[in-house]
């Protein structure tokens, strides 16, 4: 689909600009909703064109203050939707274990957990077997 063909030169406002008028009026929510719906759209369409293989992006979410480990993992899942939950399982719960048993500090948990999630993303990108 072209946008903006020429339209400028009628006086009719381009699809550009009613997109970008429309877009603003909506929450920074539903923004935010376009957003990734526009993301997996494109996602889409590249993964038609290519040979199949897309690799997805993380969603960065910001950790809350006071974070707990069990929710640190939630979030840290989806950040990570593409990646396969049952390969992480035995990394994610020795590190719970470490905390819940052994008193092991959460922030350091946390830390660790995060650095775990990206080396796994790591090598989901190299197509790398895990």
């Amino acid at each position: 689909m072209q946008i903006n063909q020429g339209n400028e030169d009628l006086g009719v406002m381009s699809t550009d600009k009613k997109l970008l008028k429309k877009f603003r009026q909506l929450s920074q929510l539903n923004q935010h909703a376009v957003m990734r719906f526009v993301d997996f759209l494109i996602q889409e369409e590249q993964s038609e064109a290519s040979d199949g293989s897309t690799i997805q992006v993380p969603e960065p979410i910001a950790a809350p203050e006071n974070e707990s480990v069990v929710a640190a993992i939630k979030r840290l899942s989806a950040v990570y939707p593409m990646l396969d939950k049952g390969k992480l399982l035995g990394e994610t719960s020795h590190l719970m274990t470490q905390h819940i048993m052994h008193g092991r500090d959460k922030d350091e948990v946390i830390l660790e957990l995060e650095t775990v999630f990206a080396n796994f993303y790591h090598a989901y990108t190299k197509g790398e077997p895990d």
